[in-house]
């Protein structure tokens, strides 16, 4: 079971990423962090919010 430490970091996480706006320097922190945490690719934790690589592209790709 994971601990305590790392479900609320984790959970941190989503709740930051779901207030920050796709595309913004912030949004790709906080998405590179808890992809990291969680060991999951960049499409999952985008599916785990709604959206797909299309509505959030990574830096340097347009949209």
């Amino acid at each position: 079971m994971p601990s305590r430490d790392f479900l609320e970091r984790r959970n941190a996480l989503w709740r930051r990423l779901r207030s920050l706006a796709p595309g913004t320097p912030e949004f790709e922190e906080t998405l590179a962090e808890l992809c990291t945490l969680t060991r999951w690719d960049r499409a999952q934790v985008l599916a785990g919010l709604g959206l797909t690589g299309a509505e959030a592209p990574p830096p340097g790709e347009k949209p």
